[in-house]
């Protein structure tokens, strides 16, 4: 079936109400974020994998990350229960 049976041509700048060129636009936007997030990742994978060549645990690198992003009160608060409860059962 050609376009012109359907009603639509290829160059239509809006089929369905859809303004083509600005979906294209935001696909191909999406995809080239997605492009750098791989490569992001590849990147942190990279870092990670020299800390452990360097003799560091990958584990608590991660640990640490993740507390960083927190509110030093928040993880204050943590740090007091964790070791609450570990008294509390004998550690």
């Amino acid at each position: 079936m050609s376009d012109d049976m359907t009603g639509h041509n290829s160059n239509d700048p809006a089929v369905g109400g859809i303004a083509a060129d600005r979906l294209r636009s935001i696909i191909e936007r999406a995809e080239r974020l997605e492009s750098e997030r791989k490569a992001l990742g590849d990147d942190i994978k990279d870092v990670f994998t020299e800390a452990k060549s360097a003799g560091f645990n990958v584990k608590v690198l991660r640990q640490i990350i993740r507390l960083r992003k927190q509110d030093p009160a928040h993880v204050e608060e943590e740090e007091t229960l964790l070791d609450i409860y570990r008294r509390a059962i004998g550690m």
